[in-house]
C-alpha cells in the first residue's frame, strides 16, 4: 500500500510540475508604423489579450479580452487595466500612458502569461496582439515583428519602427 501511495504522489508531483510554465518573455513591441500620429503629449496602449467567453442568464455568449498589468522597468506597478469596454464590445480598452518603456504582463492564447516590454511614444498607439487574431501586411519583413514562441506575431519590433518608415 505504501508503494501505491508513493507512486500516486510521484505521479501527482510530475503532473503539477508539467503543468507549471515558465513565463514567456518577448522582445520590445513599439507603435504601429502605419498608424496615425497625433499631437497628444501621451501615447496609447491597446492590448488584445486572450479572449474568454462570458455568459449571463439567457443572453448569448460574448467574448472579452482578459485584464492585464502594466509595470515600469523596475517592476513597480503602474496600472491594472480592466480590458473590457462593454458586454459585446470586441475591441479592448485603449489606455494612455506617458511616453516611455513599460512591461506588460497579460494572458495570451496558448500561454498562461507573457511578459512583453513595450515602448510608448507621444501621439502614437502601441498595439499588442496576444489573441492570435492579428495578420500583419504580407510584405512585412520578418525582422520587423515580435513573435511568440509558437510563431504568432504580437506586434511591431520597437527598434524596427524607424527602419520601416516611422520617425
Amino acid at each position: 500500500m505504501k508503494n501505491v501511495h508513493s507512486l500516486l504522489g510521484a505521479g501527482l508531483v510530475s503532473c503539477l510540475v508539467g503543468c507549471a510554465s515558465t513565463p514567456v518573455a518577448l522582445a520590445p513591441v513599439g507603435p504601429d508604423p502605419v498608424g496615425g500620429e497625433s499631437t497628444a503629449a501621451e501615447g496609447g496602449l491597446q492590448v488584445f489579450s486572450r479572449l474568454v467567453g462570458r455568459s449571463e442568464g439567457d443572453n448569448p455568449t460574448w467574448y472579452q479580452h482578459t485584464d492585464y498589468y502594466v509595470y515600469d522597468l523596475h517592476g513597480k506597478p503602474v496600472k491594472h487595466v480592466n480590458n473590457t469596454i462593454g458586454y459585446y464590445a470586441k475591441s479592448p480598452r485603449r489606455v494612455t500612458l506617458p511616453a516611455g518603456r513599460y512591461l506588460v504582463k497579460a494572458q495570451a492564447n496558448d500561454y498562461l502569461w507573457v511578459s512583453v516590454p513595450v515602448t510608448i511614444e507621444r501621439g502614437q498607439t502601441t498595439r499588442l496582439h496576444l489573441d492570435d487574431n492579428w495578420k500583419p501586411p504580407a510584405d512585412t519583413p520578418k525582422t520587423a515583428l515580435v513573435r511568440l514562441p509558437n510563431g504568432n506575431p504580437v506586434g511591431w519590433r520597437a527598434e524596427s519602427t524607424k527602419e520601416i518608415g516611422v520617425n
